[in-house]
């Protein structure tokens, strides 16, 4: 599996909080089976989830020295999960914010409560700037668990989405795993990742037996898990869903 949204750069959001656990998550990870792993840490303005591209750069650095003598053998690239800003692009632009290693690809977020009015505008001023934004954890907004049939208006506009696997094992409630087994079935969804913050279980196993109980396709489940993020990471396409 390849993971392309999880916490574990360290000390510098509410993900690992030393290179220590860091090493910690990267064993488990490497042990479940994961070869690739995308550091995605928060970035929200005006708040203590602000590191900038260049501290970014230098824990990553620092991150895949300490993997390395840890005889940790996983590729390790940089992103961040933006929370949706109406000076998104500035973001980037002014180095603050990373889009998926340096791809046109950056996962975003909104609040879990309700749907940022202006939301559907910020998405429309990233896919005009050439950039494809990845909407993590759809299953867990409020809106998509009363309505998962909404997300379709972000597919035909061109949002990708990205479930957390955890949430088929109920690790965010009944609601969260019926939208995300609802957004599977439909093939909605683009990846499937761990969001994982702390030392916590992968459980890559048990999603992948609970996964195919759902994707009756293994092709899809193979996007879902690999193929979609080698796109990712390579720049390259992939086709709108929806």
């Amino acid at each position: 599996m390849k993971d392309m949204h999880c916490h574990l750069l360290p000390g510098i959001d509410d993900g690992a909080k030393d290179f220590k656990e860091s090493v910690v998550l990267l064993r488990k990870a490497q042990r479940e089976g994961i070869t690739d792993i995308v550091l995605t840490p928060h970035y929200i303005k005006n708040t203590k989830y602000n590191c900038d591209n260049e501290k970014k750069e230098k824990i990553f650095e620092k991150l895949k020295l300490y993997a390395k003598t840890n005889h940790i053998d996983i590729n390790l690239y940089l992103g961040n999960e933006v929370f949706l800003d109406e000076e998104i692009i500035d973001l980037i632009k002014k180095k603050k914010i990373k889009t998926i290693n340096n791809s046109k690809y950056i996962l975003v977020e909104f609040p879990l409560e309700y749907i940022m009015k202006n939301a559907k505008d910020i998405l429309y001023d990233l896919i005009t700037n050439d950039y494809i934004p990845i909407l993590a954890h759809p299953e867990r907004y409020h809106i998509f668990k009363q309505h998962p049939e909404y997300a379709i208006e972000f597919l035909r506009m061109g949002v990708l989405l990205q479930g957390n696997y955890l949430s088929l094992l109920g690790a965010y409630g009944k609601e969260a795993k019926k939208s995300l087994k609802f957004f599977l079935k439909n093939n909605w969804i683009s990846f499937l990742a761990s969001d994982m913050h702390h030392d916590g279980n992968y459980d890559i196993n048990k999603m992948k037996k609970k996964l195919k109980s759902i994707v009756h396709n293994d092709i899809i489940v193979d996007d879902l898990l690999m193929n979609n993020f080698e796109k990712v990471i390579n720049n390259y396409d992939i086709g709108i869903k929806g």
